[in-house]
């Protein structure tokens, strides 16, 4: 069930048309033919607009931009929306329509929004009171958005100029709280659809957080470590205004690791003559940090897939196993994994794959990537058994388990098929949002256990309130005990959602049973606070 319509969320990939265009390597153009004409709308996808481009004839998506599209495209017929009555698929559907009229071309932002409102209908049939006072639309709503200029000077002493964002979507559970990433596809759009999805994942882990989400198009890669540094300290310059232990917290995310919040960190204790340590989270150890805080989002992936496992009598010892990415995520959930018996043998960055017979060889990848900052091709060069596919994405290896732990949108529905055809019976996100909705719906009805990112990859925000705990007490607990913690705070968050799920006669389904629950608590604690 979707609140957009096909033509909104996929346009046939035929119908894209690449062509070549200044300042950039391609632009695609997503066309349709308009009713009753023989003429194609265009809509232009590229680095500068908010339409996600088309990938390809892998059976990749070619999108349109929503703003391009006839009023009223994106109704609903009732009768899509199970267990529903035609009221309360009336109101959400009208919901969804005031969203989009207000967020107009924001992509990822309304798939966000459409995923969530499309699981609501069983739960506001039961309790329509959540449809009062305007309560969606106002947990729908980011509460604050702050957009500023970066300026920073590289080490030619040339000026370069990048866009710093901040969203602060919702504070009725506790401080804004969520990650920093920096990136050249980051805009307003991608921060606030991660600081949407960042509501509902904090309030599953049941700790005192809020949500938010911010960021930069500053791309580290090729920069020396006093640009970074120089950007770090200018981005904070602006953000340090509205950040505080009490307000707002951010951590890391991509491009951003222990090395840039230490920058960050700094320059918030430099302007403001305070050691606030909570006020920011992912430290390093020496300076207040918490431990498993770098390993927690893949440990707390795999916690979370080992819970859905076992619902079925399985279990992760000896499963084959493939992790898309090679960053943070991808390395500690490999870890983990391989702590557990299971055997890793595919891993990949945005150049291509790595397919290793005999499993991943975990240090040597951690070299690779955390200490010399390379290319998983050169991977090869010390595993002669080990293939390196230029362009490759660890889909086309059969496996048992998959963990798509990159970036939002890496899997698409001829991937998900692909794993389907090559036997996988478990699939848990690592990253937000990185299969399609024709990947999630072709997991759900091959029966394919499913746990969506809002859940399975809540460890790390998890830890970063473990983080926020010990600043606050002046300690610092053991791995050993902070591990049990992220363990304890998984298997919660695995029960809510089955519960959720199970309270509506759809016990497998892991994203209807995650939105509920997350949206639920939300909602009581929004109502409880007034019209505020």
């Amino acid at each position: 069930m979707s609140f957009m319509p096909e033509e909104v969320r996929r346009v046939p990939g035929p119908a894209a048309i690449e062509v070549p265009y200044a300042g950039a390597a391609k632009l695609t153009v997503a066309s349709r033919r308009r009713p009753g004409t023989g003429e194609r709308r265009g809509a232009a996808v590229g680095p500068w607009s908010t339409g996600r481009p088309a990938l390809g004839p892998e059976g990749r998506s070619s999108l349109c931009r929503l703003d391009r599209l006839r009023p009223g495209a994106a109704r609903l017929m009732f009768s899509r929306m199970p267990s529903a009555t035609l009221d309360s698929s009336d109101a959400l559907r009208e919901i969804y329509d005031r969203i989009e009229r207000r967020y107009q071309g924001e992509r990822d932002f309304l798939r966000a929004v459409d995923e969530v409102l499309s699981s609501l209908g069983p739960l506001v049939a039961k309790h329509p009171e959540y449809l009062e006072d305007k309560l969606i639309d106002r947990i729908c709503e980011p509460e604050r958005q702050v957009i500023f200029r970066v300026t920073w000077t590289d080490d030619k002493g040339e000026v370069h100029v990048n866009r710093g964002f901040r969203i602060q979507f919702n504070s009725a559970l506790g401080p804004y709280k969520g990650g920093l990433r920096f990136h050249p596809t980051v805009t307003l759009d991608t921060v606030k659809f991660l600081a949407f999805e960042q509501m509902f994942k904090n309030a599953l882990t049941g700790m005192p957080i809020g949500a938010g989400k911010g960021g930069s198009d500053f791309d580290p890669k090729g920069k020396s470590e006093h640009e970074i540094m120089r950007f770090c300290q200018s981005f904070m310059t602006e953000l340090h205004r509205h950040l505080g232990e009490y307000i707002d917290v951010p951590a890391g995310d991509i491009g951003v690791g222990e090395r840039e919040i230490g920058y960050l960190f700094g320059q918030y204790k430099r302007i403001t003559n305070r050691y606030e340590a909570g006020v920011i989270t992912g430290k390093g150890i020496d300076w207040s940090g918490s431990r498993v805080r770098r390993e927690a989002t893949g440990y707390g992936c795999v916690y979370f897939a080992e819970e859905m496992l076992s619902t079925r009598g399985e279990s992760l010892e000896g499963r084959t196993c493939v992790v898309s990415g090679s960053g943070n995520v991808a390395i500690y959930t490999i870890e983990k994994l391989q702590q557990l018996g299971a055997k890793v043998v595919a891993c990949s960055d945005s150049s291509g794959r790595v397919y290793d017979p005999d499993g991943i060889d975990l240090e040597l990848l951690k070299d690779l990537k955390e200490v010399k900052r390379r290319r998983i091709w050169e991977y090869v060069e010390h595993r002669p058994r080990a293939d390196y596919k230029a362009g490759a994405t660890v889909w086309e290896v059969p496996c048992e388990v998959a963990f798509p732990s990159a970036t939002q949108n890496e899997l698409n529905g001829a991937d998900a098929e692909r794993l389907i055809n090559n036997g996988v019976i478990a699939v848990a996100e690592g990253a937000n949002l990185p299969c399609t909705p024709d990947a999630v719906r072709a997991f759900q009805q091959a029966g394919v256990m499913f746990g969506p990112g809002k859940a399975a990859n809540a460890g790390g925000v998890a830890t970063s309130a473990l983080e926020m705990q010990q600043n606050a007490s002046r300690d610092r607990w053991s791995f050993e005990m902070t591990d049990e913690k992220l363990r304890d705070i998984m298997k919660n968050i695995h029960r809510r959602c089955r519960e959720a799920a199970e309270e509506f006669g759809r016990p497998d389904d892991y994203v209807l049973g995650a939105n509920i629950a997350g949206f639920r608590k939300v909602a009581v604690a929004t109502r409880a606070l007034g019209v505020i």
